[in-house]
């Protein structure tokens, strides 16, 4: 099953985590991003504080990581968060 299937069934793994981070992102148009554009933070604060738009990098909650079917790790993005808008 690939992660789209995964994803469209709401199968994905009990051991994958929410937790907070910093998205590098361009554009901010995906669900999932590849784990070398996260950059997980502690705290929703911290990647709030932390955030800047000017270098495209937005506080986000993500769950992850999951191995994609070509052998990425990815995170899935629960929600942007308040005041990276």
């Amino acid at each position: 099953m690939s992660d789209y299937e995964f994803e469209q069934e709401g199968l994905l793994p009990a051991d994958m985590r929410e937790c907070y981070a910093l998205i590098y992102a361009p554009r901010r148009l995906r669900k999932r991003y590849p784990e070398n554009t996260v950059y997980l933070r502690a705290s929703a604060q911290e990647a709030v504080a932390e955030a800047d738009a000017a270098r495209n990098l937005f506080a986000a909650k993500v769950c992850g990581p999951f191995r994609s079917s070509e052998g990425f790790m990815l995170y899935y993005l629960v929600e942007w968060l308040e005041g990276t808008e």
